[in-house]
């Protein structure tokens, strides 16, 4: 498509000096004060026979006895056709085999998830090796060590037409090994960003192989790239960019924000192919310039930031977008992999894409043109000059899928697990509410929501299912990265089912964990959901109410999507346990654990690890209060220096608490002083239980007796960001 046209297809589409953000180009579907866009053509009935899932012809061909793609298939509906584990069998499983394919290593950032061809298991370590394991056996068939370095991955592609595997590696290289034998059969390095060819750092992305070629995003930081390349060679053939320069589509929509300011909207998470409708789907993430939480220099709406767009597959043509949040200063980016669909809606066969998402909502949308079938509103929001927040933003007429506001809770009444608890002090509002200089404490949190956990859709149960998180959090502009997860906060989690028929919820399970990152599902023709969780527990449950049928401790953290494959007629399901930072730090145990089972199967669980801790930890290490210069006493608003000592100025940082964490037996009183030399009144208010809630002007003291052993936190009403913790035993 010529740049005039687009420019204009733009233009039409109201992303370009408008005021209002249509979807795609014919307005909100079922929308009385929106055109009524043309009916949408009935699609031809599928051929009675699919073609191998492994040959990734099609969106929507379920996995069979292979697993050829992370996310199963083009569509990334992350199902399988295999049916010989049922609900009642689920039970019975046990473990087939284990590999530990780097030998037992316990450390670093696993976020590749397997994929199975022809009975073989590719994944991707922490170290970025790839190895290639049997099936059947768990043997290791062979094994590639990089030479470049580490860097995170999120799964192989497989061209088995091509008899290769693809995987990235330091120094922006993509590699092509040989399927059988895992010799390097090429290497593509791309330019640097002195190089006019530049596209962007191809590292810590997603890799989908269709028909010779390789969709690839980057995430550089700078302005991300989604591109296409030629699967023989590397060769780039296609590149869309996130951000747009001078002179092409979508660059008014950042005011006269300074080039330095219009970065981000990287595209690092497995796009969605449609090789019928021509298209393919990807997800830019949010603005990185200045800052993700200052919006003051790049008025607008900040395009393709936050947004799904759909290009020609085999020229690279935009044709439609969708932004899912305008103007974003909260770091809530979509940044989940597109699921495509073919569902019924009224009574009408549609093609949807469901896209969505860290704000709790699921964006349905035609897959052909981009709008919305079952509506999607434009509701003002509050608003902030100084942050330049665009006046609307758009919301499913059915709602989010989990909580969107803080609820205001009287200290002593909350329950752990609650989403809507809120630690105190903060200034609490919902989600797309402005901030400026004060942290304001919003939901689900940019750690929150669902976020690059796979989702699945069912065409079994008719539903999409996906893990989310509850991980609130306080966005201001000092905080120096996308917003604060206030320390002593829980991070908790759900598995949710969705009707995209509807959109609407059909069950919702509260979980122990934060289940957004990572830990994507799996879904069978037997009405079996699989997802694992950060404990190493790996969960089936039942797919038309969420119960648990089965778990199975395999040893680390997970944080991958479960995989299922046939060999010789029986069935298997896999999983890579590695673990992750993401939420929960070093807590997660890692590890390198690829797991097969089966019904039958003899060996034993793992040895369970450390549980992650569910609480945002406070800063700094735990000293003991006896051992204090001044025994059993916190000063208020200052920072512990090396000696345990009170820092010699007032603070508002987040470890402004002398010491941050301190242990004492039970029966100990500890004394609360806030030092003579600070100019403000400070607190110490204890959450949840609601222990104390001392109000302390300069030079003032408070006492306090634990008669109870337990983790109490506490943090201060001038600045809440200020947070200490206690522990009793």
């Amino acid at each position: 498509m010529k740049l005039k046209s687009l420019a204009a297809l733009l233009l039409s589409c109201g992303v370009i000096a408008s005021p209002v953000l249509l979807y795609g180009c014919g307005g909100s579907d079922d929308n009385e004060t929106s055109p009524t866009p043309a009916p949408t053509p009935t699609p031809e009935p599928p051929p009675s026979v699919s073609a191998p899932a492994a040959a990734l012809k099609d969106c929507c061909t379920a996995g069979d006895k292979d697993f050829p793609k992370v996310g199963g298939n083009l569509g990334n509906q992350n199902y399988s056709s295999l049916k010989q584990i049922t609900r009642e069998q689920v039970g019975q499983m046990g473990g087939a085999w284990v590999n530990r394919i780097e030998g037992g290593l316990t450390t670093g950032t696993n976020q590749s998830t397997s994929v199975v061809v022809d009975g073989v298991i590719y994944i991707e370590s922490a170290l970025g090796n790839v190895i290639a394991v049997d099936g059947k056996t768990g043997v290791t068939k062979w094994k590639w060590t990089t030479p470049h370095g580490v860097v995170t991955r999120r799964g192989v592609a497989v061209a088995k037409d091509l008899g290769l595997i693809y995987t990235l590696a330091g120094g922006n290289r993509l590699i092509a090994l040989k399927k059988d034998t895992g010799e390097v059969a090429w290497t593509k390095q791309y330019p640097g960003t002195t190089d006019p060819d530049f596209v962007g750092a191809v590292q810590k992305v997603a890799l989908v192989y269709h028909d010779k070629r390789l969709y690839i995003g980057t995430n550089d930081g700078n302005r991300g790239a989604a591109f296409s390349a030629d699967a023989t060679n590397g060769n780039v053939l296609t590149a869309f960019w996130g951000v747009p320069r001078r002179g092409e589509p979508g660059y008014e929509t950042w005011g006269d924000a300074p080039e330095t300011d219009r970065t981000g909207a990287t595209p690092w998470i497995h796009p969605a192919v449609d090789p019928e409708l021509g298209l393919v789907y990807w997800t830019f993430g949010n603005t990185r310039g200045g800052s993700s939480q200052n919006g003051s220099t790049r008025p607008g709406l900040n395009l393709f930031a936050n947004s799904i767009v759909a290009l020609d597959m085999k020229t690279g043509a935009y044709k439609w977008h969708f932004q899912s949040v305008h103007h974003d200063i909260w770091d809530m980016d979509n940044v989940m992999a597109p699921v495509l669909a073919n569902v019924k809606i009224r009574g009408e066969d549609r093609k949807v894409v469901i896209y969505g998402s860290k704000t709790g909502m699921y964006y349905i949308l035609d897959r052909k043109d981009g709008t919305a079938p079952l509506g999607i509103d434009e509701v003002p929001v509050k608003q902030d000059v100084r942050q330049a927040t665009w006046p609307t933003q758009p919301i499913p007429r059915q709602g989010a899928w989990m909580e969107t506001c803080i609820v205001d809770q009287p200290l002593g009444t909350a329950i752990p697990g609650d989403p809507n608890r809120a630690v105190p002090n903060y200034a609490r509002g919902c989600l797309y509410d402005p901030h400026w200089e004060t942290p304001t404490l919003t939901a689900p949190g940019h750690g929150g929501g669902a976020n690059w956990n796979h989702q699945s859709y069912s065409p079994f149960t008719g539903l999409v299912y996906t893990g989310t998180g509850y991980v609130a959090a306080a966005h201001s502009l000092t905080e120096a990265s996308n917003g604060l997860r206030p320390p002593g906060s829980y991070m908790t989690g759900a598995v949710v089912a969705v009707d995209p028929s509807t959109n609407l919820v059909k069950w919702k399970k509260n979980m122990p964990y934060s289940l957004a990152h990572g830990n994507g599902i799996l879904t069978t023709a037997t009405g079996l959901l699989f997802i694992g969780q950060p404990d190493g527990n790996l969960l089936a449950m039942d797919g038309d109410n969420g119960n648990e049928l089965w778990r199975f401790q395999t040893g680390a953290s997970i944080s991958a999507s479960p995989v299922t494959y046939e060999i010789d007629g029986e069935q298997y399901v896999a999983v890579y346990s590695g673990g992750t930072g993401i939420p929960y730090g070093d807590s997660a145990a890692r590890g390198d654990y690829l797991w097969a089972f089966k019904v039958g199967g003899t060996v034993a669980p793992a040895a369970t690890p450390q549980a992650p801790i569910v609480r945002r930890p406070v800063s700094g290490s735990a000293v003991e209060g006896a051992s204090l210069p001044t025994p059993n006493t916190v000063y208020l608003g200052r920072v512990q220096t090396a000696a345990n000592q009170p820092g010699a100025a007032e603070s508002t940082a987040v470890n402004a608490m002398t010491p941050t964490w301190m242990r004492v037996p039970v029966n100990t009183t500890v004394t609360f002083t806030n030092p003579a030399g600070n100019a403000n009144t400070r607190c110490a208010t204890q959450f949840f239980e609601g222990e104390y809630n001392f109000k302390l002007l300069p030079g003032a003291s408070a006492n306090h007796t634990f008669t109870k052993p337990g983790e109490y936190f506490y943090n201060d009403c001038y600045s809440a960001r200020s947070t200490g913790k206690i522990v009793v035993y």
